[in-house]
């Protein structure tokens, strides 16, 4: 593995993060709260690996342009505004809501996670969407 295989480190931590945010949900609607607990936390481990690795990638090989145009342009940009605005939120979102958690303000933590789970979870996906515009056979750089 190189540094040119970052990319799909990170769609492969993105689509591990969703995953691990859908099995979080899924524990915690059924009453099993350790099993939520660990899933949240590795889902926030996933996601700040995520970011190291991106940032390192983007601060050595700079922007990724996409290189199909017409509607397919549109539909990748479209995705890729909302990914990015939405991805801004996802760090404050879901440190507030780890928090409130860990500090058991369970209340505050239940209201908080209606929007970051959501958000958070369309982020990992579209993350993993656009890996695939980008490189559509899977490769990298």
């Amino acid at each position: 593995m190189s540094l040119r295989d970052l990319p799909l480190l990170n769609a492969c931590l993105n689509g591990a993060s969703a995953i691990l945010l859908i099995l979080g949900v899924r524990f915690v609607k059924r009453g099993q709260k350790t099993a939520h607990r660990a899933c949240m936390l590795a889902a926030c481990t996933t996601s700040v690996i995520f970011l190291a690795s991106y940032v390192t990638y983007h601060a050595i090989f700079g922007t990724t342009r996409y290189s199909m145009d017409g509607w397919p342009r549109i539909v990748y940009l479209s995705i890729l505004l909302t990914h990015t605005v939405l991805a801004a939120c996802v760090p404050p979102l879901a440190i507030w809501t780890l928090v409130r958690a860990l500090r058991e303000r369970f209340q505050t933590h239940r209201a908080l996670a209606r929007w970051t789970v959501p958000i958070w979870l369309y982020v990992s996906i579209t993350g993993v969407a656009i890996y695939v515009l980008l490189y559509p056979l899977g490769g990298a750089g």
